[in-house]
């Protein structure tokens, strides 16, 4: 007879296995267990950019579990910098944690901030290469994304020098682009879309569009998001939440994507229970300059889409209620075109929002982890350390068990009833 337990453990792996069997289907290009380092200066050490990747990795893709190490370093360059030479960085906060998956973004600070120099270059060139053999040393089968700088905002404000910095900044990726095809990696720009927005930001709101990279350098979260999507678009994340068609005349579904929907019912308007297989991106749009950022970018379009279709209605206005919850109130026409559920304030959105607000806290943990205690009292030699280490390492991982449990997504309940 099996055991309660043994049951649940062949629950989880037939889940696990569906979950995996799921995203080689779509493309992605995580892989279940797969441990992703982010490496890179002082725009990875924000936390914000790779936040974002890993939130929207645990909301759209809710049976893949995947570890997250956020491993960026303000000031670092190809050589290293105040954590160490790049070797020891390399060692100690990339492959201690066994990676699977590695991501590189350099360059920002070794173009120095100025014209073109060809001997900068070399040094940058060189230093890259060094990172890649080293790693392919030790640790043969990682999967690498090297990432093309993010821009130096010369849209917004008039660059400093003749060019602008942002012009060697785009020489530096395109040398990276090359050195991953080289190597058989894979390259995301961070680059081009982002200065695509800020030229589109500018147009709309001069003012505003300076605030998406405040000191022309370090992005505010607008402008991480906007680099989150490039990733994830160089990843393969396609645009689908879920895709819901619903004929209210005949009572029964269309067609039906990344959902279940069951208990259609007639009554004062339609009702029906949706169980969606993932969760919207939590985007805070009361931000101005994230609002901006987004209106001037293709993020929802192509990263954002979870709609709702719905025909054969009588004209007038409809009242749109999930888990008994007014989301808004839309002509019968609207519904008939689609709505983007992603965009409005409803439980699967709250429910996202809590998932990142959960990545944020772990992030933290492991940010007080590795740089306030590991390597800030390194030197002391004290005979707690390891088991304090040991006890915050654990704590990580008990935040991540309950992301993952809070981005499963739950049954809700739909009704439109006549205004």
């Amino acid at each position: 007879m099996r055991t309660r337990s043994s049951c649940r453990l062949i629950a989880v792996c037939l889940w696990l296995a569906a979950g995996a069997a799921a995203f080689a289907q779509q493309g992605f290009y995580l892989r279940p267990n797969d441990t992703v380092v982010f490496y890179g200066d002082s725009i990875t050490d924000q936390r914000l950019y790779t936040t974002f990747v890993e939130t929207f990795t645990l909301t759209r893709y809710p049976g893949l579990p995947v570890r997250f190490v956020h491993s960026g370093w303000g000031g670092d360059r190809v050589t290293g910098g105040g954590g160490g030479p790049v070797d020891e960085r390399l060692r100690r906060d990339v492959i201690a944690y066994r990676p699977t998956v590695m991501t590189i973004m350099l360059g920002m600070n070794d173009g120095r901030v100025r014209a073109f120099d060809e001997a900068v270059f070399k040094t940058f060139a060189d230093g890259y290469e060094h990172i890649l053999q080293f790693m392919k040393a030790a640790a043969p089968g990682l999967r690498m994304t090297l990432i093309q700088p993010s821009p130096c905002d010369d849209v917004t404000r008039a660059p400093n020098f003749e060019g602008g910095y942002n012009a060697v900044l785009v020489r530096y990726g395109q040398f990276v682009k090359e050195l991953a095809a080289r190597n058989g990696h894979a390259t995301a720009d961070l680059n081009t879309a982002v200065v695509a927005a800020l030229r589109k930001a500018r147009a709309a709101d001069p003012d505003g569009a300076q605030r998406i990279i405040p000191d022309r350098v370090h992005p505010g979260p607008g402008g991480h998001l906007l680099m989150a999507a490039e990733l994830l678009k160089a990843w393969g994340a396609g645009p689908t939440v879920t895709s819901v068609e619903i004929d209210a005349a005949a009572l029964r579904p269309g067609r039906v994507e990344n959902a279940e929907v069951s208990g259609l019912a007639r009554g004062n308007g339609i009702s029906w229970t949706q169980k969606d297989r993932a969760l919207p991106m939590p985007v805070n749009l009361q931000d101005p300059p994230t609002a901006l950022a987004v209106r001037s970018s293709d993020f929802t379009e192509r990263l954002n889409q979870q709609s709702l279709r719905v025909t054969g209605l009588a004209q007038g206005s409809w009242v749109l209620k999930i888990n008994g919850t007014t989301v808004g109130s839309y002509t019968a026409g609207q519904l008939a075109s689609g709505i983007n559920l992603a965009e409005l304030p409803t439980p699967m959105l709250k429910q996202a929002a809590g998932v990142h607000a959960l990545t944020l806290k772990r992030t933290s943990v492991h940010q007080i982890r590795w740089r306030q205690l590991q390597m800030a009292l390194q030197e002391d030699n004290l005979p707690r350390m390891a088991s304090i280490l040991d006890n915050l390492d654990a704590l990580d991982d008990e935040l991540a068990a309950r992301q993952r449990a809070a981005a499963q997504p739950a049954a809700c309940f739909y009704e439109l009833i006549p205004r």
